[in-house]
């Protein structure tokens, strides 16, 4: 074994053990979150300290084309270091031979982070919560559609077919037998998460046709990015074993719920190892109400992060399990910010607006973000919301191009995330939103053509 290897999870060595390694992917997350990188062979792999890409990947829009986002240099394509963290090597156990997959982090050619690597926005984030002596602690909820393929973008998309022969049915929350409908992919998803050593906290059926939620265990804001940056990735590999897609669509299908990615936020004193959300007998602490604050004073800022495309906004909808504000109460799942029932050691905080399309490491640095904030600014949330928040006002931008006019204005957000960061991705999204824009609808060819 070499050395490179002994300093990787023992879930990556116990995968190899007894085989050789063929491959290893180096990968890195663009600003949607898809995996770039290269495959190169292990003995290559273990001779070099690092690898090139150009920065020009995050220039990238989600369809191919490109924001004019390259700065002074114009558009020369520098190539980025990107250095191997060896705490992320994780199996890629549906590839034919046996391969190992691992992130890097990307700087430019005097060592300095680059600052439009969603992985270094988070870590970012993360550091300056250290700074001020807390320690960060998420833990993330993933929804995800299983449905029928679709190889013509013209036609709307379909539940999968379950094992009994019929399409996934919708409204059957928690089922365990709409579960069972699904049970070979789910055995996958299981095996390749044990094999990449991650810990899946559990599965159930969501309201959707076909929507299941995955929830895994709170911890560090960065590696919880990292497995769900990687859990993508291997529940859509499980999905085509058995003849369907798996989508993070924020809206896929048309009148049913979307997939949000919800965030659970705790921050520990360093120094005390205590929860600065609940005070010495138990109870709320001003730090509690002000990180609710932070959210519902800088979440509207962020939303163009948390919901990064057109679609997303299709998600936000008046009594279809999204919020429409950002109301908060304990124990109400119809508010943007829902305080969980919980012991005061794990009292946390949930934000309900980010969907499951946007990037983890981006959604996550956001979220956390406004919450720092609001630690900072001291201020206290509006009034605990009480009833159905969805007899409230919508507060919530409805598209993306208002989401980033209000992202583009937020300085103090701006400081946090990185402001060479907030440029880039704003160029980037306004070139995506233009994209949209551009094209013609079937809706617009069905109603408006011979009818105006």
């Amino acid at each position: 074994m070499t050395d490179w290897l002994s300093q990787t999870p023992e879930a990556a060595r116990a995968y190899l053990e007894g085989h050789r390694l063929d491959e290893v992917e180096c990968i890195i997350s663009d600003l949607p979150g898809i995996a770039r990188g290269k495959a190169v062979p292990a003995s290559k792999f273990a001779r070099q300290e690092y690898f090139h890409l150009p920065d020009s990947i995050f220039y990238q829009t989600i369809t191919g084309d490109w924001g004019e986002a390259a700065g002074e240099d114009g558009f020369i394509e520098k190539d980025m270091i990107l250095r191997p963290d060896w705490s992320t090597a994780t199996a890629a156990p549906w590839t034919g031979d046996w391969t190992l997959q691992v992130i890097h982090d990307a700087f430019d050619t005097d060592g300095i982070p680059v600052p439009f690597s969603p992985r270094n926005v988070l870590k970012r984030v993360v550091d300056l919560y250290r700074a001020k002596g807390w320690e960060p602690v998420v833990a993330p909820e993933m929804e995800f559609f299983l449905v029928a393929r679709n190889t013509d973008p013209a036609q709307g998309i379909k539940p999968m077919m379950g094992r009994s022969g019929r399409p996934a049915a919708a409204r059957q929350a928690y089922s365990m037998t709409a579960v069972d409908e699904f049970g070979p992919v789910i055995d996958d998803i299981y095996d390749f998460a044990e094999a990449q050593g991650f810990e899946i906290d559990g599965i159930t059926q969501e309201g959707g046709a076909g929507q299941l939620e995955i929830n895994m265990v709170h911890g560090d804001p960065v590696k919880l990015a990292d497995e769900v940056f990687y859990f993508k990735r291997l529940i859509r590999e499980a999905a085509l074993r058995h003849d369907c897609y798996a989508t993070f669509m924020a809206k896929p299908i048309e009148n049913e719920p979307g997939s949000a990615m919800h965030i659970h936020h705790s921050v520990i004193d360093i120094e005390t190892g205590q929860n600065i959300f609940s005070g010495p007998q138990g109870g709320d602490t001003d730090a509690f109400f002000h990180f609710i604050a932070g959210l519902q004073n800088h979440l509207p800022a962020a939303i163009a992060v948390l919901a990064p495309y057109v679609n997303s906004y299709r998600r936000y909808v008046r009594d279809h399990a999204a919020p429409i504000n950002l109301e908060w109460a304990r124990d109400n799942r119809t508010t943007g910010i829902r305080i969980p029932i919980s012991s005061p050691q794990a009292r946390r905080v949930e934000n309900r607006i980010a969907g499951m399309d946007c990037n983890p490491y981006l959604g996550i640095a956001a979220s956390l973000a406004c919450g720092y904030l609001g630690l900072i600014e001291q201020e206290r949330p509006d009034k605990q919301f009480k009833g159905d928040a969805y007899d409230g006002e919508e507060a919530i931008p409805r598209i993306l191009g208002g989401a980033l006019d209000l992202f583009d204005q937020a300085t103090s957000l701006h400081e946090v995330l990185g402001p060479d960061f907030c440029r880039v991705y704003s160029i980037v999204k306004r070139a995506e939103y233009e994209e949209f824009l551009s094209v013609i609808s079937p809706w617009e060819r069905e109603h408006l053509l011979l009818n105006v």
